[in-house]
C-alpha cells in the first residue's frame, strides 16, 4: 500500500467562502477510498462525486476491446465527476482509485442542488473544468508525442504534488497501461530511471529519491500543466476570499 500522507483539505472547498463551506460540509460525507476501488465505469450513471482529501483517483479511457489508458489524475485540488456539473448523468471515464485516501463525497442530486444555490462554487468549478481538459489535453498529447521513460517520471511528479508522499503502489500492470507499453517494456523504462538513481522500484512499489533530477529529465508536459492548473485554481481562490 501507498505511503498516505496527513489528511488535507480539498483545495476546491477550501477555496469556497468559509460560510459557503461550512453550509457545505453539513451535506458532505466523509469516505475512505482503498488502493484500486472503481467508483464509476463509462456511460453508467455517477451516483457521488468526490472531493478528494487524499490519494489519487484516476480517469481512464476504456476502448472497445477493453484497452485502457490514464487520461488525467485528479488528486486533493480537484473533484470527480466533473460532469454531473457540466450537466451531464453519466461517466465518459472510469474512475478508479491510484493512491489510497480520504475524500469528501456527495450524492450527485444534492450536488446539482449546492451548486445551483452557490455562484463561488460555480466560479471555482467553471475554472477547474478548463484545468482539467488542459490536464487532459497536454496528457493526451504526451502519450503520443514523448518517450515512456519521460512520461513516467511526468506521472510521478503530479502524484507525489497530489499526495505528498514519496512511495506509490504501482504494478508492471498499472504502469503499464499507463504508458502505453507491453510489461517487459516496464522493466526497461523503470530499470532506466532507477540506474539513475532518480527512483527505487521493487515489489510493486516505487519511490522517489531524487525529485530535483526528475524534474529536469522530465518532458515540459509537467510545467505546463502544474503552471495551469496554478494560474486557474489560485484566481479562483483570490476570487472567493474577495467575495467572503
Amino acid at each position: 500500500m501507498a505511503v498516505v500522507s496527513e489528511v488535507k483539505e480539498n483545495q476546491l472547498l477550501a477555496a469556497l467562502p468559509r460560510r459557503e463551506f461550512e453550509r457545505l460540509r453539513e451535506r458532505l460525507e466523509p469516505v475512505y477510498l482503498p488502493f484500486g476501488q472503481v467508483l464509476v465505469e463509462p456511460n453508467e450513471p455517477i451516483p457521488y462525486v468526490f472531493f478528494p482529501r487524499q490519494g489519487i483517483l484516476s480517469l481512464v479511457a476504456v476502448m472497445d476491446d477493453g484497452d485502457t489508458s490514464e487520461v488525467g489524475m485528479v488528486g486533493n485540488e480537484g473533484m470527480a465527476g466533473l460532469s454531473v456539473f457540466l450537466g451531464g448523468d453519466q461517466a465518459i471515464t472510469r474512475v478508479l482509485v491510484r493512491a489510497p485516501g480520504d475524500s469528501w463525497r456527495l450524492k450527485s442530486k444534492v450536488f446539482k442542488e449546492v451548486v445551483r444555490d452557490s455562484s463561488a462554487l460555480q466560479d471555482i468549478l467553471s475554472r477547474y473544468t478548463q484545468a482539467l481538459l488542459s490536464l487532459i489535453s497536454q496528457t493526451t498529447a504526451c502519450n503520443l508525442l514523448h518517450p515512456a521513460q519521460a512520461r513516467l517520471r511526468r506521472w510521478l511528479l503530479m502524484a507525489q504534488d497530489r499526495i505528498g508522499a514519496d512511495e506509490f503502489h504501482m504494478t508492471q500492470e498499472f504502469i503499464a497501461g499507463l504508458l502505453g507499453v507491453s510489461r517487459p517494456t516496464v522493466s526497461i523504462v523503470a530499470g532506466g530511471i532507477q540506474r539513475a538513481g532518480h527512483i527505487r522500484y521493487r515489489r510493486g512499489k516505487i519511490r522517489i529519491l531524487d525529485r530535483a533530477a526528475l524534474e529536469s529529465e522530465c518532458c515540459p508536459c509537467y510545467n505546463v500543466m502544474r503552471h495551469e492548473y496554478q494560474r486557474l485554481l489560485e484566481g479562483a481562490q483570490s476570487r472567493s476570499r474577495a467575495k467572503a
